[in-house]
């Protein structure tokens, strides 16, 4: 294991990737995410940070956990969040502090504006080989029936006659966001620090809510009204770029707008042939009788679903026709958008896609996917006591019996969020 290697011997580094890997959305440990941390952190912060706790915390709280001063505590907190390493939200006039996974989270974060603090082009370089050449990490993101994120359909080919929640519809999460903030897209920054960014707009991509709270406050996004949101979110439609948002109903925190051959989950979705796990809740449908046949959806499609067949016309042999493989298509909407005949019309999928609650119930659904559940209950284990009951239900979770169990509907549902909530 890389991980292993002489490179990694600094014992607080190497705490911080066994804490990074509770949330069950982790990083692989290697010595590119060695690197990666080690570029972002200084050693002493990482021995810090491996000591945090998964739950949102207080300084209060965290200089307990660490053992430091509150003053030195707070002091050193404040640092990290400004840096966006750590999220700060003020509740009850009091600051609430949140270490986000690499992905979405710090990861991105590091390439959300200038800086000068941190060498963006050797970061960019480690995260292009980290998360897009090897296989190891975005497919361990991948892994799995809940996704992080998901696809919103274009709002401006659906028909009035097709129904949509509030929730499918991006300008509903604009207009219901506490706070809105606008960053540059981490995707395409990182391409183009490697000299392979694509003509795409680079400051439209969205956070929400809390997210948008830490960001902007610490510059890191700029803030801005609905109106201005809504703005950019039609610039995204005319660029013909994918809306890749959190993957819940309520509360999210970001938005990305995508392009097919920067955005990371999509290129993992096209390699690891995830497209179900994130897909929305339509799907493009071809009139063949007025389809001409001219390739347009099929340059535009980023899930590469959309092929050129055999129109079988008598009168015109050599004419074509769109065809869809609705089993990779992520239900976008771009081609219908594109398509000059307006042959192609967007209709509901006869089987929705579950989406979950809000954050925590995505985050439990996942922890239970990837046998990480018992990092949630059992978050803080200094304890003897606690490493071995987050042990045992580590390895209980494993047995085929509660496997299943864990998997059923009545599990998955608002049940099990309020079951998590004592602990979380």
């Amino acid at each position: 294991m890389l991980w292993q290697n002489d490179h990694l011997s600094e014992e607080h580094y190497q705490q911080l990737l066994t804490r990074l890997n509770k949330f069950p959305q982790g990083a692989p440990p290697s010595e590119l995410l060695y690197k990666i941390l080690n570029n972002l952190l200084s050693d002493k912060e990482a021995g810090i940070m491996a000591r945090l706790p998964v739950k949102p915390f207080t300084a209060e709280q965290a200089s307990r956990y660490l053992k430091m001063d509150l003053a030195e505590t707070r002091q050193v907190l404040a640092g990290l969040a400004s840096r966006a390493v750590l999220v700060d939200v003020e509740r009850d006039g009091e600051s609430v502090y949140t270490l986000p996974p690499p992905m979405p989270g710090f990861f991105e974060f590091s390439l959300m504006r200038l800086r000068e603090d941190v060498d963006q082009q050797v970061l960019s370089e480690l995260y292009y080989q980290y998360c897009t050449v090897e296989d190891e990490f975005m497919g361990a993101l991948m892994d799995g029936e809940t996704q992080i994120g998901r696809i919103f359909v274009n709002e401006s080919v659906l028909q009035p006659e097709i129904k949509v929640l509030d929730y499918e519809r991006a300008s509903e999460v604009i207009r219901t966001a506490s706070h809105l903030g606008i960053s540059t897209c981490y995707c395409r920054f990182k391409k183009d620090q490697v000299g392979e960014a694509c003509d795409a707009p680079q400051d439209i991509c969205m956070t929400f809510n809390a997210s948008a709270e830490s960001l902007t406050k610490h510059g890191f996004a700029r803030e801005v009204d609905v109106a201005e949101s809504l703005d950019l979110l039609q610039v995204a439609y005319e660029h013909n770029l994918i809306q890749f948002g959190e993957n819940a109903r309520t509360g999210l925190n970001f938005i990305c707008n995508c392009c097919g051959c920067c955005c990371e989950a999509l290129i993992a979705a096209r390699r690891f042939e995830e497209r179900r796990a994130f897909r929305s809740n339509f799907m493009p449908e071809v009139q063949a009788d007025t389809c001409t046949g001219c390739g347009k959806c099929v340059e535009v499609c980023p899930m590469e679903a959309i092929t050129l067949v055999s129109a079988h016309d008598a009168q015109h042999p050599h004419r074509k026709k769109a065809r869809v493989q609705t089993d990779i298509c992520i239900g976008c909407g771009v081609c219908a958008r594109v398509c000059p005949t307006q042959s192609i019309a967007m209709q509901s999928r006869p089987e929705r896609v579950l989406t979950p609650l809000d954050t925590t119930h995505r985050i439990v659904l996942m922890a239970i996917e990837r046998g990480q559940l018992q990092n949630l209950i059992f978050d803080r284990q200094l304890l003897w006591s606690q490493r071995s009951l987050a042990a045992l239900l580590g390895a209980l979770l494993k047995l085929p019996p509660l496997k299943q169990a864990m998997a059923t509907k009545q599990m998955r549902s608002r049940y099990l969020v309020a079951l998590i909530n004592r602990f979380y």
